[in-house]
């Protein structure tokens, strides 16, 4: 089978080309580039392809970079194709960004190609890579300890906003639909060259390819002999397991995104909050998975992510306590707490919900009347009632955000506050003994971060009522009491949100009646 099959056999089996498609070809004028060029202008009438011709230098060979400019402009004006050739100094770039040179041209060329794609109203850019590149490539990721998704190597078809090219070139290539086609790609180094002989075609030489202090040149002129020497059929080899990788990846990809969907509770652009006892529960590949899934959600532009880092986060996340953090990559971190865990920034704080949380200060409740919270959205009503007025002949509190009390034992001279160190409270129906404020709200397992905003209803010598979890045990009704206070935390008006079934995370209405 000719290369021109082969390649035609590609596209179609990968979907690569629909009739009509306007494709940018990245022609760098060395015979892989070359060969693909002159495939596709020779598949043009039959998918009815548009073609342009893009190029950049990189300038990083002097007048040789220059000279290839030259004759790929040349070309494709012979060819009768249009044509995009600029030039970017990417050793300047590399210094700039703090990057190795090949990954600074790869960024630059890429979003480079995205540009023009853009600009000529093009969703397919196809660029030359082969067989032999794809082995190098696997071989890379390899020694670099990648899992199955750099096993898998270059994919045949990719979108570019994949390429992970850095938050500055990530806007460029960020563009809906936008493709990366390789119809090169199963087809070997060495049939490409014999392709241009045949053909006529005379590709420029690029000397750089020889030097061996670029990484990917010393695996090709070093350790790939080196390993032929122990299997000289290990390009198949490597071949063969990066399409079992990429098989085992696909289905590894559909699971993660099924558990993905079971163990978040939400997501934003700055954070991800998990469900911990879910998350525990999922396999130790899923695990693995959802906290990496959730590293390039936060980190888009961030290509490679360390295994170290994950496993780390990993023994942290199984095995550890609330308040217990892991360090990830690019200043993320892995916080638990009593229920979830939370991959963000390592200052992020999230939200306040949708509770009456209040900053530091006092305020005196209205017996009766309304009691406004400052800044929470939220209003506090109180009144008294006889206890044989009450309409609930269970005593029963309509929400968690509710509470029925003696107020002969509360007092009239009540007031909102925050909690204050050495705070007591005698929790109902928890026992016989007063515990700490701080010490009841560790053990209902508020959030941290809500303890110091949530308000108390306290009297001038006790603490009545930790408004969303219990009311002091000595200020329940009882059968002896004549008058009821009710006291509720609504949302003030304007807000459609109703707080008749609301309780907090973790809080459940007790069922009990309240009458002792």
């Amino acid at each position: 089978m000719g290369l021109l099959e082969r390649v035609r056999r590609t596209i179609e089996r990968e979907c690569m080309l629909a009739r009509g498609d306007a494709v940018v070809v990245g022609v760098s004028g060395g015979p892989d580039s070359l060969c693909l060029l002159h495939v596709l202008s020779r598949l043009r009438e039959a998918y009815g392809l548009t073609l342009h011709v893009a190029h950049l230098n990189h300038q990083l060979r002097g007048p040789e970079a220059d000279a290839d400019a030259q004759f790929v402009a040349r070309l494709a004006a012979e060819w009768g194709l249009p044509a995009t050739v600029e030039s970017v100094d990417v050793a300047a770039f590399a210094h700039a960004h703090k990057l190795a040179i090949e990954e600074a041209a790869r960024q630059a060329r890429y979003a480079f190609l995205a540009r023009v794609a853009r600009q000529k109203h093009a969703f397919k850019v196809a660029v030359g890579h082969n067989a032999d590149d794809q082995v190098e490539t696997v071989l890379m990721h390899w020694l670099r300890g990648a899992g199955l998704s750099g096993l898998r190597g270059m994919q045949p078809v990719t979108s570019l906003s994949e390429l992970r090219l850095g938050e500055e070139q990530d806007a460029t290539t960020h563009s809906p639909g936008l493709l990366l086609i390789r119809p090169l790609l199963g087809v070997p180094r060495g049939e490409i060259e014999a392709y241009c002989a045949v053909h006529g075609l005379q590709p420029r030489f690029d000397r750089s390819n020889l030097d061996t202090t670029y990484y990917r040149n010393r695996l090709r002129h070093e350790l790939l002999p080196l390993l032929e020497t122990y299997n000289p059929r290990i390009r198949e080899a490597i071949l063969r397991a990066s399409s079992l990788a990429a098989a085992d990846y696909a289905c590894l990809r559909e699971q993660t995104e099924s558990a993905w969907a079971r163990v978040v509770r939400a997501q934003s652009e700055q954070a991800i909050a998990f469900d911990l006892r879910q998350w525990r529960a999922l396999p130790l590949s899923m695990q693995r998975s959802t906290v990496r899934k959730a590293i390039h959600r936060l980190r888009r532009s961030l290509r490679n992510i360390d295994w170290v880092h994950v496993d780390n986060a990993l023994q942290v996340l199984r095995e550890g306590g609330t308040g217990m953090a892991a360090t990830l990559p690019s200043g993320l971190r892995a916080r638990l707490s009593y229920a979830e865990f939370m991959v963000a920034d390592e200052g992020y704080e999230p939200p306040p919900p949708d509770l009456p949380l209040v900053s530091t200060g006092e305020l005196a409740l209205r017996i009766p009347g309304v009691t406004p919270l400052p800044g929470a959205g939220w209003r506090v009503t109180a009144r008294v009632v006889a206890l044989c007025d009450v309409e609930d002949e269970t005593l029963r509190p309509a929400s968690a955000w509710q509470a029925y009390l003696d107020y002969d034992v509360a007092g009239k001279h009540l007031r909102l506050r925050t909690r204050r160190s050495g705070d007591r409270f005698w929790p109902l129906g928890l026992g016989d003994r007063p515990t700490t404020v701080n010490g009841f709200l560790t053990n209902a397992k508020v959030p941290r971060a809500w303890r110091d905003a949530l308000p108390l209803l306290v009297s001038p010598t006790q603490v009545l009522w930790i408004p969303g979890w219990r009311i002091d045990e000595r200020a329940k009704v009882t059968v002896e009491t004549h008058r009821v206070l009710v006291v509720t935390f609504e949302k003030a008006q304007g807000n459609s949100r109703s707080t008749g079934d609301t309780a907090p995370p973790g809080r459940h209405r007790d069922a009990k009646a309240v009458v002792a």
